[in-house]
């Protein structure tokens, strides 16, 4: 859903940014804002894999038990590290606010120097046990485990031991 304000709408028919826009972003033509988009025209044709995919998805959470048996599966994926970080006193979370940890995106950091985290990660891919786990370019170095309801809990308590032996070796 998409409300404008008209201070928003005068800005979008008055405003050109200096970069390209992609045409899915697009609100105005010729100075005008685009009415058709909110009668339901489409702008741009969306690809009917994702249209698929999508729909598969609503299927799959259904499936599931809805959104909060979506969400409860997340929340048992984050006590799997949950539990790990309060075993291991060099592994913690990145939010220090308790009401703040992630339960999908979960972010840790280690108490080891940048490179030595950058070794855990490349150590983890070549062993093919975790890919892209290392933390955001502009994070803290760290760790980022998706723990969403698409993850199996199981597949969770089997990353654990490895994040401890990929610690051990790193950090003698």
């Amino acid at each position: 859903m998409l409300i404008l304000s008209p201070r928003a709408v005068e800005r979008l028919e008055n405003y050109m940014p200096p970069w390209p826009m992609p045409k899915i972003f697009r609100m105005t033509k010729a100075g005008k804002l685009i009415e058709g988009i909110f009668r339901g025209e489409t702008i741009n044709t969306p690809s009917m894999l994702c249209v698929a995919d999508y729909l598969d998805s609503l299927s799959w959470i259904k499936s599931l038990g809805g959104h909060q048996a979506a969400v409860a599966k997340s929340e048992a994926n984050l006590d799997v590290i949950r539990a790990f970080v309060e075993q291991h006193d060099w592994v913690h979370f990145l939010a220090k606010n308790p009401q703040q940890i992630s339960n999908t995106s979960v972010c840790l950091t280690l108490d080891l120097d940048p490179d030595q985290v950058k070794k855990i990660v490349k150590v983890l891919d070549e062993e093919a046990v975790a890919f892209d786990i290392g933390a955001y370019r502009d994070a803290p170095a760290g760790l980022r485990i998706w723990c969403g309801a698409t993850v199996e809990a199981s597949d969770l308590e089997a990353l654990m031991p490895w994040l401890h032996w990929a610690y051990q070796q790193v950090s003698q």
